[in-house]
């Protein structure tokens, strides 16, 4: 028997049990159910690209997306030690202060303003450009500045410019307004994942124990307390018990998937499974969002993107550049530029973001150029509004969830979203992009009015991979968990992971992921 045991070895997970397991008198047996981060496109920042489908993921599609034509969309969650953070595009950014303050004010998660999470944030990173009050120094995580950006990357930071966006060196600073080079996750020219970052330097640690190809079934609950789990190891069930608590770190759809197979969840819905009811808890799979992608491609009239790279002679110099200096293009996350900038200008703050992609058909989904090279930019809206939900398709473990996030379920999803693609084809018209531009290729001068942008976001959006809130903290009585992040309802059970979100942050999620696992191991150690 173990103090504690964590179920998912992803983003969080590896945070927290490297966390937790710095106090030698605390022991910890973490559980993932996918394989070691052994596959070495992990490992290569370029790798992304290789990562949003495959035998690292969970396979997912989405239910008929009623507001998207119905399409069932790909829907890629890592299933590999470190989770998202092994297979995303190491894209750092963290959202902007009054995601956070929200949380506090307008969802009662007392202790979750930006004043007082900002520390955990600080405290996880290593950051090789910047110390000060906005950035650590030292810790697991490491985050890197491009050296240099692409010369595509320059021209699209020139180009938002010249339609008004201003530069920004720092989306994690004071303002995150603007545009400029992403920092990544990465350090020394390799991602840097939390598999990498915080589990890896704990491996020796004898109070930590990891099991991979580990499937839990179900969290054992016994008298109103989480007990254990029953995991599927080579086939065979066993029950492995916590003295102390039981910690689901497995995701937006694998914890709440998991707390119903549990039966923690609807009484009726689970009921109606012939699941029984260990704790009617009416919004644990609820309240799914996500952040709504649409990309534009245009036409290079020349080999300047990365695509080039797909013949072997390029590709044979891009490996050894890498080898020799640690540069090039293996060294790139492709994603290298991106933006915050305002479809409503009476917004607060930011409500579309912009990744500017150095190729094109980088990612599952997204039209390739069948000769030539091109570039990609994708744009959402930072605050969905549709709100969907995780659901049981039946009681066994090997079914996936329905999983359907409703996309574009409110008029607002739609309306910013448009805005969005209509900014982004202002960017790649300018000048600075012009000599790199033949034409636009997808979706085409064909696509123009309102009518065009509109069913072209319902037929060719996508996920961003943000999935948030299916287990939503908060100071009410229906939330979930409370905001020290124990389950409502069960006692020796917390939920520390993206899922307890109430609402996504204004960016991308890793980062806000890893700032729970920090601020929860704190809590869970007594050192809040």
């Amino acid at each position: 028997m173990v103090d504690y045991i964590i179920i998912g070895g992803g983003s969080a997970g590896c945070a927290l049990a490297a966390r937790l397991t710095e106090k030698p008198d605390v022991s910890v047996l973490m559980l993932e159910a996918g394989p070691r981060d052994t596959n070495p496109y992990i490992h290569l920042p370029v790798g992304f690209y290789k990562m949003t489908s495959g035998p690292l993921t969970w396979g997912l599609t989405t239910a008929p997306q009623r507001h998207a034509n119905n399409r069932e969309i790909p829907y890629a969650q890592g299933r590999v030690l470190g989770g998202g953070s092994s297979i995303n595009a190491e894209v750092f950014t963290r959202g902007c202060p009054d995601d956070y303050d929200a949380w506090a004010t307008e969802y009662g998660c007392s202790g979750w303003s930006f004043r007082e999470i900002q520390p955990f944030f600080l405290k996880s990173e290593d950051n090789d450009t910047y110390s000060n009050g906005w950035h650590g120094v030292g810790g697991p995580q490491g985050v890197s500045s491009l050296s240099p950006p692409h010369r595509l990357t320059r021209a699209f930071v020139q180009a938002c410019q010249q339609i008004g966006i201003p530069y920004n060196s720092d989306f994690n600073g004071p303002r995150q307004e603007g545009s400029g080079p992403y920092q990544t996750t990465t350090r020394n020219a390799r991602r840097c994942s939390t598999a990498t970052g915080y589990l890896k330097p704990a491996l020796s640690r004898r109070n930590l124990a990891i099991k991979t190809g580990a499937l839990v079934k179900r969290i054992v609950v016994e008298n109103g307390r989480a007990r254990g789990v029953e995991v599927i190891e080579g086939g065979r069930p066993s029950i492995l018990r916590a003295e102390r608590e039981v910690i689901l770190t497995a995701g937006a759809i694998g914890s709440p998937k998991l707390m119903l197979l549990s039966g923690l969840g609807p009484a009726d819905d689970l009921r109606a499974l012939g699941i029984g009811v260990a704790a009617d808890l009416p919004e644990v799979g609820r309240n799914l969002h996500d952040h709504f992608g649409i990309d534009i491609v245009y036409e290079l009239s020349g080999p300047y993107s990365l695509d080039k790279y797909a013949k072997l002679h390029w590709m044979a110099w891009a490996g050894f550049e890498y080898l020799a200096f640690g540069k090039g293009p293996v060294a790139s996350n492709v994603v290298e530029g991106g933006a915050f900038w305002y479809a409503d200008r009476n917004s607060p703050t930011p409500d579309l973001q912009f990744h500017f992609l150095i190729g094109a058909g980088v990612e599952a989904g997204v039209p390739k150029i069948s000769s030539g090279s091109g570039v990609t930019l994708n744009s959402y809206t930072l605050r969905p509004r549709a709100r969907g939900s995780v659901t049981l398709r039946s009681a066994e473990i090997a079914d996936a969830p329905i999983v359907d996030p409703n996309f574009l379920g409110d008029p607002y999803d739609l309306r910013i979203s448009t805005e969005g693609v209509k900014i982004s084809r202002e960017i790649l018209n300018q000048s600075a992009m012009a000599r790199y531009v033949r034409k636009e290729h997808f979706p085409g001068p064909g696509v123009s009015g309102q009518t065009d942008l509109e069913a072209y976001a319902r037929q060719y959006g996508r996920t961003s991979y943000h999935p948030v809130g299916t287990c939503r903290m908060g100071g009410d009585a229906r939330s979930v968990v409370d905001p020290q992040l124990r389950v409502r309802g069960v006692e020796g059970l917390r939920i520390c992971d993206s899922s307890v979100m109430p609402r996504v942050v204004s960016s991308n999620t890793n980062a806000a992921s890893i700032m729970i696992a920090e601020k929860a191991s704190a809590m869970i150690l007594g050192n809040a």
